[in-house]
C-alpha cells in the first residue's frame, strides 16, 4: 500500500527483484533523478544499478532493466504525475517532466522491502517489487510542511532528514520559519548581530503561554550560508522546494535585541524573548527599518531560489504605533485612519520589493480589513473562510487552517499526551479530514487554492523523539488528502498506514512501532479506526505563538 494514495492503482501477476546484474537506463534530464534512484537505493541494498545501454528505439526495456523516461507528450500528467509500470521483468517509470520522475521513484521505493529505506546495508533482503500499473498526478501544486526553527532551533541534520521523509511523502514545500522574538536563525552579512545577539535568549518559559516558570537554561542556534546553501541543494535533488519565512513587522523582538534602534523606542534595550505568546515589541516604520528590511531580503533571496518568500505579516499589535510619535506622523502622513493600518501599508512596501526581484510575497492572513497587493499569496490560518475572502480578492491561496493542519496540538487528550497547544485535539481523522479547497465554494474561488500545508511550531518541541511524535502519522494523512482528495480514510489510508509505519521506522522516525501512540492496538483505535478522545475546538488568540 502506498502513500499518498495513488490516483489508479491496478496490481498484475508477478514481482521484478533488483540484482546486481539489474540496469537503469536513462537519457537526458532523466539521468539525474536516475542518479537519486541510485543515491537512495545504495545505502540499503549495496547494488550498483549500473547505467544500461542508451536505446531509443525500445521504449519499454530490456530484461532485468529499470527505465526512466520523460515524455513531454504525457500532457494528462501535467507537471508532476508519473506512470509507473512493473511486470517480471523491467520497471518503467515515465513522466512528462523530471518532477513526476522524482515522484515515481519515490513510489518505486515504497514498492520495496521497507528496509530499503534505511541508511545501513540489509544483506540477505530479497529486493523485489509486486508487478502493478499505477498511474498518478497530484490535486494540488503546493503540498508543504512548515517546520518552526525559531522558537526552538532545529539542527541542520533534522532539517535533512525532514526534506527526506516530506519527499518519500511527496511534499515539494519545506516552508522555513527562520526568525522570530524568540530567536533569529538566518545569517545576514550586512546585520550580523542578529545572530550574535539575536539567535540566543537566556532562558525559555516552561508550559504555555503565560506560565509563571521558567528553565534558565540559555538557548539558541543559528544556520551558516554554507548549511542553508546545502539543504536548497539537498532539497531540489528530491524535488522540494525550501520556502524561507522572515517574520515582519511583528514576531521581530529577536532583531530588535540585536538593533534597538529599529524598534519604536531606539533608547529602549531589550532582550531576546523568554516568554510564549504574542509579544507586542514591533518594528518601527521609520524609513531606516523598511532599508534593513529590504537588505535582509535581499540576503534571503541569495540563499533561497524560491519564487516564493514568507514575509509572516500576522500577530502585529499595534500598542507601540498607537503611542509612538514616529508611527504616528507616518499614519497621518499616508492618511491611514489609525495606525493599526500602518501593518498593511508596512507589508506592500516591503512585498513590492521582492516583486521587483521577481519574487512572489507571502503572508499568514489577518482579518484586520489590511488590503494587500493581489500579488501576495495568502496562507490562512486563523479560519478556512479568511481564506475565501482572499480568493475573492483575487489573491492564491495556500491552506493552513490551525484546528486541520497545525501539528503542535496533541494527537488525543490521553494524559501521557505530550505538551502541545491548548484548546484543541488534533486527531488522526481530524487531520486526514483537511480538504484544501472546500467543496461548498465556488469553481473560481477553489481554482485559487495553490495547494495546502502542515505547521509544526515549536514551543514545547526540543528533542527529535517529541519532533517526532507529533509530525507522524498526522503528516502523512495531510500529504494523502493533498495529493489525493479522494482517499478514504478507512478504505484507503488506515490499512496503508499500517504498512506504511515500517517504512517511517527504517528512515529514523522514532516512535512509530512503539502501539500507543500510532495505530497499533485497541487501546488506541475504537471500532471506526478512531484515536480515542477529542479536545475542545474553542479558538485561541494565541494560537500560532
Amino acid at each position: 500500500m502506498i502513500l499518498p494514495t495513488p490516483v489508479d492503482l491496478v496490481p498484475a501477476a508477478g514481482r521484478f527483484t533488483l540484482t546486481e546484474r539489474t540496469t537503469v537506463r536513462a537519457e537526458g534530464e532523466a539521468a539525474a533523478v536516475a542518479d537519486l534512484l541510485r543515491t537512495l537505493l545504495r545505502p540499503a541494498t549495496g547494488l550498483p544499478l549500473a547505467p544500461g545501454a542508451d536505446s531509443t528505439d525500445d521504449a519499454d526495456g530490456a530484461d532485468g532493466t529499470v527505465v526512466l523516461t520523460l515524455d513531454p507528450a504525457a500532457r494528462d500528467l501535467g507537471e508532476e504525475g508519473y506512470r509507473l509500470t512493473v511486470d517480471p521483468s523491467r520497471a518503467v517509470l515515465l513522466a512528462a517532466r523530471p518532477a513526476g520522475l522524482r515522484h515515481a521513484v519515490q513510489t518505486l521505493r515504497q514498492l520495496l522491502p521497507p528496509e530499503a529505506l534505511g541508511g545501513r546495508p540489509a544483506p540477505g533482503t530479497a529486493w523485489s517489487l509486486p508487478a502493478v500499473r499505477i498511474t498518478d498526478r497530484p490535486r494540488h501544486a503546493w503540498r508543504g510542511f512548515m517546520i518552526d526553527t525559531a522558537r526552538h532551533f532545529q539542527p541542520v541534520d533534522r532539517l535533512l532528514a525532514a526534506v527526506d521523509r516530506i519527499a518519500l511523502h511527496k511534499l515539494n514545500v519545506l516552508h522555513l520559519h527562520l526568525t522570530d522574538d524568540q530567536g533569529w536563525r538566518l545569517p545576514v552579512d550586512a546585520y550580523p548581530r542578529l545572530t550574535e545577539v539575536g539567535s540566543v535568549r537566556a532562558r525559555s518559559m516552561v508550559g504555555r503561554a503565560g506560565s509563571p516558570h521558567y528553565d534558565d537554561l540559555p538557548h539558541g542556534g543559528a544556520y551558516t550560508k554554507a548549511e542553508l546553501r546545502h539543504l536548497v541543494a539537498y532539497a531540489a535533488e528530491r524535488g522540494v522546494t525550501v520556502v524561507p519565512e522572515i517574520d515582519m513587522p511583528g514576531h521581530t523582538r529577536a532583531a530588535l535585541a540585536a538593533y534597538p534602534h529599529l524598534g519604536n523606542h531606539p533608547e529602549r534595550r531589550l532582550d531576546v524573548w523568554t516568554e510564549w505568546g504574542v509579544c507586542e515589541t514591533v518594528l518601527g516604520v521609520h524609513d531606516e527599518v523598511l532599508a534593513f528590511c529590504r537588505t535582509v531580503l535581499d540576503e534571503t533571496m541569495e540563499l533561497f531560489p524560491s519564487r516564493y518568500v514568507h514575509l509572516g505579516g500576522d500577530e502585529c499589535p499595534s500598542t507601540e504605533w498607537e503611542t509612538a510619535p514616529a508611527a504616528r506622523a507616518r499614519a497621518a502622513e499616508l492618511g491611514l485612519a489609525a495606525p493599526a493600518r500602518l501593518r498593511g501599508w508596512f507589508l506592500g512596501e516591503v512585498g513590492r520589493h521582492l516583486l521587483a526581484a521577481g519574487r512572489t510575497p507571502v503572508c499568514w492572513a489577518e482579518a484586520d480589513g489590511a488590503t494587500l497587493p493581489v500579488e501576495f499569496t495568502v496562507m490562512p490560518w486563523r479560519d478556512a473562510e479568511h481564506g475565501r475572502e482572499a480568493a475573492r480578492r483575487g489573491h492564491d491561496i495556500v491552506m493552513a487552517p490551525h484546528r486541520a493542519t497545525y501539528l503542535d496540538y496533541p494527537r488525543s487528550d490521553r494524559p501521557e499526551e505530550p505538551l502541545g497547544q491548548a484548546g484543541h485535539v488534533l486527531d488522526l481523522p481530524t487531520a486526514h479530514a483537511h480538504r484544501a479547497a472546500p467543496a461548498h465554494w465556488s469553481d473560481a474561488e477553489r481554482a485559487r487554492v495553490l495547494g495546502t500545508q502542515a505547521q509544526l511550531w515549536t514551543e514545547f518541541v526540543t528533542t527529535a523523539e517529541h519532533f517526532d511524535r507529533l509530525a507522524y502519522p498526522r503528516l502523512c494523512a495531510l500529504a494523502d488528502r493533498a495529493w489525493n482528495p479522494d482517499s478514504d480514510y478507512a478504505r484507503d489510508f488506515l490499512p496503508a498506514l499500517a504498512a506504511h509505519r515500517h517504512r517511517l521506522a527504517a528512515l529514523g522516525v522514532q516512535g512509530v512501532l512503539d502501539g500507543r501512540d500510532v495505530l497499533d492496538g485497541r487501546d488506541v483505535l475504537d471500532g471506526r479506526g478512531v484515536l480515542g478522545g477529542r479536545g475542545g475546538l474553542g479558538a485561541r488568540s494565541d494560537v500560532r505563538c
